[in-house]
């Protein structure tokens, strides 16, 4: 795991015992090892990734896929067509297995790339 990641997150997704934790840690680690001023907490009763705001949560009732809200989601760039939804503000990321995990990485490094360049004025 990156060094970045809170023992407080660690601990509430241990204890939740959801039916995709292997695929809510692979997508946490993906976020997580963008970039080392990424931090998490719990939020909202769910895991939620900030930089100078917050970037997403987990959609933790979601139990037969991973679903990643971006709270800003529908001012972040997304050429690779990565978040869903019609929404004023938010947008969702979602993950089937680890498979599309995977497929999607370099998507969702992009997206949490952009919402940090976009925070940093850049």
């Amino acid at each position: 795991m990156p060094s970045n990641t809170n023992t407080e997150v660690d601990q509430f997704l241990k204890e939740k015992e959801h039916p995709m934790a292997l695929e809510i840690q692979r997508v946490r680690e993906i976020v997580l090892s963008t970039d080392p001023r990424i931090g998490e907490a719990i939020k909202w009763k769910s895991p939620t990734f900030m930089y100078k705001g917050n970037i997403a949560s987990f959609f933790m009732n979601a139990k037969k896929f991973v679903s990643l809200m971006f709270h800003k989601g529908a001012s972040i760039n997304d050429p690779n067509g990565l978040l869903e939804g019609e929404g004023k503000e938010a947008r969702v990321a979602r993950f089937i297995d680890l498979e599309d995990i995977e497929n999607k990485k370099e998507a969702l490094q992009a997206v949490i790339k952009t919402w940090i360049d976009m925070r940093d004025g850049t």
